[in-house]
């Protein structure tokens, strides 16, 4: 039964809708918002560390944004609290081409003697990280980012000069639609116990309006639920949304199928529920970014979430695993 009262509510967006956001455009279409009295304007971004701060400052009252943009924000001395670990992985991935780099990119190791070009700080540090635990930090060139953004890295990768790229899953696929050769992926999240995106609000909002963080999460969990089990719908919607996303639709929809079967689950979300923080996973984020120029100040991963607000009761977020279960596909090589 839908609320006799509406709750008018704004959702920053970490970037401008695409695949990964489908989800949520699908729980307003669907009316899952609705059904929770809540009037959801979303509102497009400008990355992770501008949504998560402007949560953090109270400027929207919910935001997405990846795990290491809330520890950075909140080492400039801001609170943001994140409510929901949306994706239990990192969506960060190392791709190359196989006729340049001669072989199938299928583990870390591969990577020595090669050289590594990221397009962003906060996935190089991942990929630093990577590395070293792989033992090969000293073998492998990874290149800093300075001004290698996505479009010029992936021009590196085209012509050659380097041997990899870093940036997020699907970057490699996209490049096989565009130029006819194959790319494989080695998502970091498959070796990185760390989170990717969090759905995030100020501390002093969820004390003030418990039930109105509570709403949001419910009805956010719906539209995973319902996308994940319907991709084709959500990306339906998506497109909707944006009409200029229709000729790359296969990309957008990839996008969403990898985050919902290859990102999503984590051990503890499958027995306790959909959006369910794991405190290690936080602290191993907090210890990878510590000592980097990522962070301006004293961090404390334990801080930055709570678990308080998921409704383990509710017949979606508790029951979570199970109503996906037959949705989903095997995890693609």
């Amino acid at each position: 039964m839908t609320p006799d009262t509406t709750t008018t509510v704004d959702f920053q967006l970490n970037w401008e809708p695409n695949g990964f956001q489908a989800p949520y455009f699908l729980a307003r279409d669907r009316g899952f918002y609705d059904d929770e009295g809540l009037d959801v304007r979303f509102v497009e971004g400008h990355g992770s560390p501008f949504a998560a701060e402007q949560a953090a400052r109270g400027r929207a009252e919910f935001a997405l944004a990846g795990a290491s943009a809330v520890l950075s924000v909140q080492s400039r001395g801001l609170d943001p609290l994140a409510v929901a670990a949306v994706t239990g992985k990192t969506p960060a991935a190392i791709y190359t081409l196989r006729d340049e780099f001669g072989e199938a990119l299928t583990e870390p190791a591969q990577l020595a003697g090669r050289t590594v070009a990221p397009s962003a700080t906060k996935t190089r540090i991942l990929t630093a990280q990577l590395l070293a635990d792989a033992g090969i930090a000293e073998a492998v060139d990874l290149l800093g980012v300075d001004d290698h953004t996505h479009h010029r890295v992936q021009h590196k990768l085209l012509d050659g000069r380097v041997d990899a790229a870093v940036g997020v899953v699907t970057n490699g696929y996209e490049l096989e639609r565009e130029h006819d050769r194959t790319a494989d992926e080695l998502p970091i999240g498959d070796h990185l116990g760390v989170y990717g995106m969090t759905i995030v609000t100020d501390p002093e909002f969820a004390s003030a309006k418990p039930e109105t963080v509570r709403s949001f999460l419910r009805a956010t969990a719906r539209g995973w639920a319902a996308a994940t089990t319907d991709p084709g719908a959500a990306i339906d919607v998506l497109v909707e949304r944006n009409a200029t996303l229709e000729r790359n639709r296969p990309v957008e929809q990839r996008k969403f199928e990898t985050a919902a079967t290859d990102l999503q689950f984590t051990d503890r979300t499958r027995a306790e529920g959909w959006g369910v923080h794991e405190g290690e996973r936080w602290r191993t984020l907090g210890r990878t970014l510590a000592e980097t120029d990522l962070l301006e100040g004293e961090i404390d991963p334990d801080a930055v979430w709570t678990n308080e607000f998921i409704d383990a009761d509710d017949e979606v977020i508790g029951n979570y695993a199970e109503r996906v279960a037959e949705s989903e596909t095997e995890p693609r090589a």
